[in-house]
């Protein structure tokens, strides 16, 4: 029984619920270092988080082809996870953090984490379904 929490989806579906984790953490460090001088502000590369938690190093998100006319797919991206944005600064104090522009990223985040619970949840349901 504990294979079928152990399915490829539910731990692909982890696996984004720790990176948007991850970069929940990123985008409040940002703004608790609102007034920090010569503080920059970062981010997170999701898909290069994603890919080392799959163990993938190559950027590329394995496909299963089980037809000739299905196309090959790939995904981009070879950063290392948290970036920091060294090129901008908007105050006189080296400080780069936009409060508007964080918050924005914050409420994107919260909506994408909603949906990847509404999502593991679903998938729990069909699990309960076959179960009775």
């Amino acid at each position: 029984m504990s294979g079928w929490l152990d399915g490829p989806v539910l731990n692909v579906l982890q696996k984004e619920l720790n990176a948007s984790s991850l970069r929940q953490q990123v985008l409040a460090n940002n703004v608790a270092n609102i007034d920090t001088p010569n503080f920059k502000r970062s981010d997170v590369d999701f898909q290069a988080v994603l890919n080392a938690a799959l163990g993938q190093t190559n950027g590329d998100l394995s496909l299963k082809l089980t037809s000739l006319r299905h196309i090959p797919g790939v995904a981009e991206g070879d950063g290392t996870g948290i970036v920091t944005d060294q090129t901008t600064s908007l105050r006189n104090d080296g400080n780069n953090v936009d409060v508007d522009r964080e918050m924005s990223n914050v409420a994107e985040n919260g909506l994408y984490y909603n949906s990847l619970t509404r999502t593991i949840s679903s998938q729990l349901g069909l699990l309960r379904m076959v179960i009775k």
